[in-house]
């Protein structure tokens, strides 16, 4: 049966979706102006308005951004839509009566600020809205146009945490045409859209009403000097001044392709000196939110200790082996030597002796030993699991529960000749957490049959959070038993509460990463 079709008013002009097996969607709607010409380096500004209702049918164009390389371009499938109008999002529902007043879920992706969209297939909103939920997703701009600071900019840094604000204040709006309770959003997000979500519960905007953050952390966040240093080594690469006349002209292609060697060589070299301490922080991103005291005024995880969005509801975790996605199907994972490993973990803050320490701790059977196994488990702990513990820790009086899981079962998948396992990497829970193992395009992340009932536990979960902000039988995160919900088992759809997981790796960051 072919699908129908549905109206739906918004505040700018009446959109078409289609209903098939009782999900109406709607695709590429635009919430904001396309971001060219004079809105190119400035805050989101309103689309046009229209009248004959707007066909919304399709994905809209996605954000420009570089193609993903070698394997990490094969696990991770990356639509391309070309065109100008990318600031548009998505959003599926069982309902378009807007008495129905159903909770609403609103999704700003990962890909470390530089790439992603909302077409990515593994967020089919379908399986959020066949649950009773409305769910949003969202593009925002991303790289250089997104988050380079740019002095004499109409806004400086930031545009593409703005345009996020934007896509939220849409949904306030708008989100009760399509049967949506405005009163009750939870935004969440994966890796930079965590960090985001992270960012924005920081700045106290109150646009959403509960939390998701799978992979995240509080602790980025560029000063204005260092974050300078990184679009002036683009505009070297370009041949051009790093202002925003200079750089607006510039071919978007090649602005990409210079920006995409800037960011290799902070990776590559992870030099302080020539790209600053709070870029290199960052455990090998170029782009991320600015603390430029205007849209973001301190560090996220500063304001989240001094009580910002204490009355949110949060639900925050991570995988086992976060940092396994980054380095296994990379030459660095047959690497046999612990030097280099050792240089660049304590470049990115690790703690004094770290190597020898979790070369003892670690259990994890493919972790003992091995070079790059040690700094993988070193680095998830640095840019991961630490900070998501800092975060619960920080929200420790606060009104609202803070609920901590993480997520172990491992990945058959082995990108490398070594025929070393993905394991329970980054990014490796989302087709659980959006219930679409059997879209095909995540069998090259999971590997074949991956646990049904595993996905039944985790979007269970995150379906009852969105719901309700609780958890049942789950208690909060506290610093006395800290209790993580882990998801793991691969035989069982069940999942258990363990106190303090891997205690005596958590200790040795004991003095590390505090909220000042």
């Amino acid at each position: 049966m072919s699908p129908t079709t549905v109206e739906v008013p918004t505040a700018y002009g009446p959109v078409s979706g289609l209903i098939d097996n009782g999900i109406a969607s709607f695709r590429g709607i635009p919430y904001a102006a396309a971001p060219v010409g004079p809105n190119r380096f400035g805050a989101p500004v309103p689309p046009d308005t229209w009248t004959a209702p707007l066909p919304a049918h399709e994905f809209g164009p996605t954000p420009p951004q570089p193609p993903l390389k070698g394997k990490l371009g094969e696990l991770f499938r990356n639509p391309v839509i070309p065109g100008d109008g990318y600031l548009n999002l998505n959003v599926w529902t069982s309902a378009t009566d807007t008495d129905a007043a159903m909770p609403v879920l609103v999704w700003i992706h990962g890909g470390a600020f530089t790439t992603g969209s909302s077409a990515v297939t593994t967020y089919d909103g379908a399986t959020f809205a066949r649950d009773g939920i409305v769910c949003v997703t969202i593009n925002y701009r991303l790289g250089v146009d997104g988050f380079a600071y740019i002095e004499d900019a109409p806004v400086p840094a930031n545009r593409g945490l703005l345009d996020q604000i934007c896509a939220l204040e849409w949904v306030r709006d708008n989100i009760a045409g399509f049967g949506g309770d405005p009163g009750n959003v939870t935004v969440a997000g994966e890796s930079a859209g965590a960090m985001s979500v992270l960012t924005l519960l920081s700045l106290g905007r109150e646009l959403f009403h509960q939390a998701i953050v799978e992979s995240g952390t509080a602790h980025i966040g560029q000063t204005l000097e260092d974050a300078a240093l990184i679009t002036a080594a683009v505009a070297t690469r370009l041949g051009v001044e790093p202002t925003a006349q200079a750089l607006a002209a510039v071919d978007t292609a090649a602005l990409i392709a210079a920006q995409g060697e800037v960011s290799d060589d902070v990776t590559s070299s992870a030099d302080p000196e020539r790209y600053g301490a709070s870029t290199i922080a960052s455990c090998g991103m170029s782009f991320m939110p600015v603390i430029d005291g205007e849209v973001v005024p301190q560090l996220p995880i500063e304001a989240i200790a001094d009580g910002r969005g204490a009355d949110v509801p949060l639900l925050i975790g991570t995988t086992v082996e976060e940092f396994r996605t980054f380095v296994v199907p990379t030459p660095m994972v047959g690497w046999p030597g612990a030097a280099p490993f050792r240089t660049r973990t304590e470049v990115y803050g690790a703690p004094a002796g770290f190597y020898d320490r979790y070369a003892e701790t670690s259990v994890e059977p493919y972790v003992r030993n091995a070079p790059s196994g040690i700094a993988c488990a070193t680095l998830t702990d640095r840019m991961f699991r630490i900070p998501t513990y800092r975060v619960a820790e920080a929200r420790g009086e606060a009104p609202a529960t803070t609920h901590v899981f993480e997520f172990g079962w491992r990945s058959p998948t082995t990108p490398n000749t070594l025929r070393v396992k993905l394991g329970a990497c980054h990014s490796l829970p989302l087709p659980f957490a959006w219930d679409t193992l059997d879209n095909p395009d995540s069998a090259e992340f999971t590997g074949p049959n991956p646990p049904q009932g595993l996905a039944d536990a985790l979007h269970g979960r995150w379906v009852e959070f969105v719901k309700t902000g609780e958890l049942g039988q789950w208690a909060p995160y506290n610093t006395t038993e800290r209790p993580v919900m882990t998801f793991y088992r691969d035989n069982k759809p069940d999942n258990v509460i363990v106190h303090d997981p891997r205690r005596d790796e958590r200790e040795i960051w004991k003095n590390e990463l505090n909220p000042s």
